[in-house]
């Protein structure tokens, strides 16, 4: 990356006053910061979540920071293919052509199995299953807009991810964090495979991925818990999280940036990209076997019934 944006922030999204952006789980943590960020350079942005009143409480604080700012709140659920298809169906309905679709929302390491409406594992479920049949159903609105942009987020959990196939939902052993990594490897690779299949297909369409590094969002508590040791370590020592703005960046920048590139993946440029301000990031070597990188696709259109 040149030196001229080593130090990209959200200052750096170029303006513009027409484009529409979907973010799923952007009512808090960086999903949220990505949608004040875009909606403040002239998006207009979906904001996405499960639960209503949360979604008017972020659509009322994003307009008390910009009054200006083209935002709306749609509900749907990731981890249960009939919510994700009603959305989906809504926006076929609704015509407009989707410019960026963010992958953000993730459920990360409950202490005890769980499952999805449709019986898959939570985290691999919501993760990486909801996430894909999401960016199936909406392919025709992106392929519309001639150059939209899917930016999926990972994780630097990812790095000691593997898929296994014998045991993808955990129903023989669950361990979470070997389930989350499992999860957030799925969507380096489902990312990547996105962009070699629209080259191959003429989709149009430019798939990148992203992760936060280690930031200071309720995620960590929402999942393990508040007493876990990750929650007890984001509650007592935030100092060691860098915050969940200058966590967004490295999205935001594959979401807005021109420099950004399909097919690579970005994250922050200091202390093994757990903080900082965006740069290439480190593809693991598993997420780069295009053998297992097919393999997850053709499995994962069967089990969200979708094709693309």
């Amino acid at each position: 990356m040149e030196n001229d944006i080593k130090n990209w922030t959200a200052s750096n999204i170029p303006q513009r006053n027409n484009g529409l952006a979907v973010i799923t789980g952007s009512t808090e943590g960086i999903g949220y910061e990505d949608a004040l960020a875009l909606s403040s350079a002239g998006w207009n942005v979906i904001v996405m979540g499960r639960n209503a009143e949360k979604g008017a409480d972020t659509i009322a604080k994003i307009q008390q920071i910009n009054p200006k700012a083209k935002v709306s709140f749609e509900k749907i659920d990731l981890a249960d293919l009939s919510s994700i298809k009603s959305f989906a169906s809504r926006m076929i309905e609704r015509g407009e052509a989707i410019h960026l679709l963010i992958n953000n929302a993730g459920v990360m390491t409950p202490p005890n199995r769980l499952e999805t409406a449709d019986g898959f594992e939570l985290q691999f479920g919501t993760n990486h299953i909801g996430h894909f049949a999401l960016t199936a159903q909406l392919l025709p609105l992106l392929r519309k807009a001639q150059d939209a942009r899917v930016v999926t987020v990972s994780s630097v959990a990812n790095r000691s991810g593997q898929i296994n196939f014998d045991d993808l939902q955990s129903t023989a052993s669950y361990v979470p964090g070997k389930a989350y990594s499992q999860s957030k490897i799925a969507n380096l690779m489902f990312a990547l495979e996105l962009q070699r299949q629209g080259e191959r297909h003429g989709w149009g369409i430019t798939s990148i991925a992203s992760h936060p590094g280690v930031s200071r969002t309720n995620l960590l508590i929402n999942g393990a818990g508040k007493w876990s040791i990750p929650g007890i370590m984001r509650r007592f020592f935030p100092f060691l999280f860098q915050p969940q703005s200058q966590g967004a960046l490295p999205t935001l920048f594959a979401a807005t940036s021109p420099e950004a590139k399909g097919g690579l993946y970005y994250g922050p440029n200091k202390m093994s990209e757990t903080r900082g301000f965006p740069s290439i990031a480190k593809i693991p070597e598993q997420a780069n076997d295009l053998a297992v990188a097919q393999r997850l696709w053709e499995v994962s259109q069967k089990l969200a019934k979708v094709e693309f």
